[in-house]
């Protein structure tokens, strides 16, 4: 599995190369823009392919041409004279999330490049580094970032902040949440931020501040802790639950496992098990088409996809994804490379997990989630899709709108989406929000003058909604079930107060006692996981006053296959 894995990496990497710059400090991979800047994303580009590289050089790994690139990277973007400088930060900068990376190399293998560089060279570095001490920070897994800089400054020798990593170290104790689970930030947000963020983070402090042993010895139980019901987001087929932000870095769903592996590594019972994970996980996202014909990552989640995309997100930024490879620094004796793939541990059909505000259902070829509360305090991008639907599979996505225009605009699969004043409008922010063993209830808002208590609760093969609706006035409105691919072969069916979109391989319905049948031809690439979908649907009149409404959602696909997007239709391959 080593070696597959390090063949992925370069895979990935090796079409890098023509687009670094004279200098080496920038890397140059497309024309759009995120907030902060074109200069800012090419210094991005640089940094995030180190989570890959320094992993893959620590355990053994041959490619040498990357050590001469970086090394004239390190020296030309820390040299206020060079023109390829990567500038003075400010508050909030973006280049103090990149500053990981590249602590992550001077920690892990200091040999590769910054052995290599002269006196005043290291002391360039060091100067731009320390930079980050200066500044202020989004209050998040942001404040790691800080931890993880600084741990790089002194164990190179050079002046650091003590004050500030434990300024950082005290901040996540603030975000704890118990069992394993911190939130992003003192705020609702429980999405991958945890694992690929915060656990990520905390698990490398463990393993290179082995002194702060209070600290390292937490951060490990925490860790094992929260493995426990983060193996709950995984399918048997390697696919992991849609959920929340930066869908785009893709692979790095499984990073938690690969420093897990990493770190707690002999000390996990089931290392096999966590094996089996990442195995499955590269495979299934090596089969999709997230490469563009220059053989370079691009923005999007089974496709590309820039709809649903952060203003964060440049065209650097997908490479966050080589997290993921950190268990590349693993020697080739190591017990994980030795242990045996395995399957998922028995998991439990319907699994509460009230630390991320989820009911978790497990069956063949998916987990899905049927979530409330999550709604974040900072909005980015179609934060109502990605956090708000009423539930998210593994195996059918979830959609983002194009607008709010229209339901066919809006795409609110998973939703019940209100239509007046022209305009759709769909949960947010939870008014009020239990999660029980066996039940979800909310009460939300979506427009003033409408007020709405909603429970989900959980079946064999989808769950039931049970919705009170007290509106000030009459409008339509949407009850929308999961979106399915609609390839060439998928046909619709309504009849009278029911919907399904179907083919040989499956169907998503919904079906009420009230309403009319209604499929919505969502516009093209809404769905992170089709390009092309239909979505089964009940259309309710709601009238002034109060009224109650029921609908099941239901879905089946074929056991034993892997689904993969594919133009304007789909494949289902055999899972091997």
């Amino acid at each position: 599995m080593k070696e597959e894995l390090q063949g992925y990496l370069l895979q990935m990497i090796e079409p890098l190369k023509k687009y670094y710059s004279d200098g080496k400090a920038e890397l140059d991979l497309g024309a759009f823009a995120a907030g902060y800047g074109m200069k800012i994303a090419k210094m991005e580009g640089i940094s995030r392919i180190l989570w890959g590289l320094t992993p893959y050089w620590v355990g053994g790994g041959k490619e040498e041409e990357f050590r001469n690139i970086y090394k004239s990277a390190l020296i030309s973007g820390t040299n206020p004279e060079s023109k390829e400088y990567w500038g003075d930060l400010s508050d909030n900068d973006q280049r103090m999330v990149e500053m990981a990376a590249i602590s992550l190399n001077l920690i892990m293998t200091p040999e590769a490049v910054w052995e290599q560089l002269k006196k005043n060279e290291k002391e360039n570095v060091a100067k731009w580094l320390y930079q980050i001490n200066n500044y202020t920070q989004p209050d998040n897994n942001w404040n790691f970032f800080n931890v993880i800089t600084n741990v790089a400054l002194k164990k190179c020798g050079m002046p650091y902040s003590e004050e500030r990593m434990q300024y950082g170290i005290e901040r996540y104790e603030q975000f704890y949440l118990g069992n394993g689970w911190y939130s992003d930030g003192v705020r609702p947000q429980k999405d991958y931020y945890v694992s690929f963020g915060i656990h990520f983070y905390c698990l490398l402090y463990a393993k290179f501040m082995e002194e702060d042993k209070e600290h390292c010895t937490q951060y490990k139980e925490r860790a094992k802790k929260f493995a426990e019901t983060f193996l709950y987001w995984f399918d048997d087929e390697g696919k992991a639950l849609p959920f929340g932000r930066s869908q785009t870095y893709r692979f790095a769903q499984v990073a938690f496992w690969s420093v897990f592996a990493a770190v707690v590594g002999e000390e996990c019972p089931y290392l096999g098990v966590v094996k089996g994970i990442i195995a499955r996980h590269f495979r299934y996202w090596m089969k999709q088409p997230i490469f563009d014909y220059a053989g370079l990552l691009t923005v999007g989640y089974t496709y590309p996809n820039l709809i649903m995309s952060e203003g964060y997100n440049s065209p650097s930024s997908p490479y966050w994804a080589l997290k993921a490879f950190l268990c590349l620094s693993l020697s080739d004796d190591h017990t994980f490379w030795k242990a045996e793939e395995e399957e998922l541990p028995p998991l439990a059909a319907i699994k509460r997990v009230k630390e991320c505000d989820m009911l978790i259902q497990h069956r063949k070829g998916e987990v899905s989630a049927l979530t409330a509360g999550q709604y974040p305090t900072v909005e980015h991008t179609h934060a109502p899709a990605k956090y708000s639907k009423f539930a998210y599979s593994s195996r059918l996505g979830f959609s983002v709108p194009r607008s709010n225009l229209s339901v066919e605009d809006c795409a609110p699969d998973s939703m019940l989406a209100f239509q007046c004043n022209g305009m759709i409008y769909v949960r947010r922010k939870c008014l009020e929000y239990k999660v029980e063993e066996t039940a979800v209830y909310s009460k939300w808002s979506p427009v003033d003058g409408i007020t709405v208590e909603t429970t989900l609760i959980p079946t064999e093969k989808g769950h039931i909604r049970k919705h009170n609706i007290k509106s000030r006035f009459a409008c339509v409105a949407y009850e929308c079930g999961f979106s399915y691919p609609f390839g060439n072969n998928a046909a619709v069916k309504v009849d009278g107060h029911s919907a399904k979109i179907y083919d040989e391989n499956g169907y998503s319905l919904i079906t009420s006692e009230f309403g009319a049948g209604k499929a919505i031809r969502a516009l093209p690439n809404t769905n992170l996981i089709f390009p092309l979908t239909q979505i089964p649907s009940v259309v309710y009149e709601i009238k002034e006053g109060e009224q109650e409404v029921e609908a099941h959602v239901m879905t089946e696909m074929k056991e034993g296959l892997v689904v993969i997007g594919k133009g304007d239709c789909y494949e289902l391959q055999v899972k091997r």
